[in-house]
């Protein structure tokens, strides 16, 4: 592998699956990296436990769920914007979660974009594709 386009956190099994099938068939990302707790994103980024022998590669674009195991998705949020290998990485939150402290926080700590998961195919898969569209243009999706 010579190129990550998206490191996707999320540990609903449909969400990701969802996530990476509308991303792909869209030619919006080809090379999707899947994680399902934050510890094994951490584990990714930063080439530890199982991925200790992976290639020095980082991805394009992050994209995580907030609410997932082992380390919270704002915490990891955290950890990869304050590190300077990994600050300039754009970190999109993709969250069933519409409160507005949600949301500040992420912004606050520097999250380009907060994306509300939204109910029913047909308007999760409008919303993966405005996060494909942030990922070909470098534009921020609305929320």
């Amino acid at each position: 592998m010579s190129k990550i386009d998206l490191l996707l956190l999320e540990d609903n099994a449909t969400d990701a699956e969802l996530t990476i099938k509308v991303l792909r068939s869209q030619g919006m990302a080809k090379d999707i990296v899947h994680v399902k707790d934050g510890a094994e994103a951490i584990d990714f980024i930063f080439r530890k436990g199982k991925y200790a022998e992976r290639e020095n590669i980082l991805p394009e674009l992050i994209v995580l769920d907030l609410k997932v195991p082992k380390i919270f998705g704002i915490e990891v949020l955290e950890i990869l914007l304050s590190n300077e290998l990994t600050k300039n990485i754009p970190v999109v939150v993709l969250s069933s979660s519409s409160l507005d402290s949600d949301k500040d926080a992420c912004y606050k700590l520097g999250a380009k974009a907060y994306i509300v998961k939204p109910i029913g195919f047909d308007a999760f898969t409008e919303a993966i594709s405005q996060l494909g569209h942030y990922l070909s243009q470098g534009d921020q999706p609305t929320e």
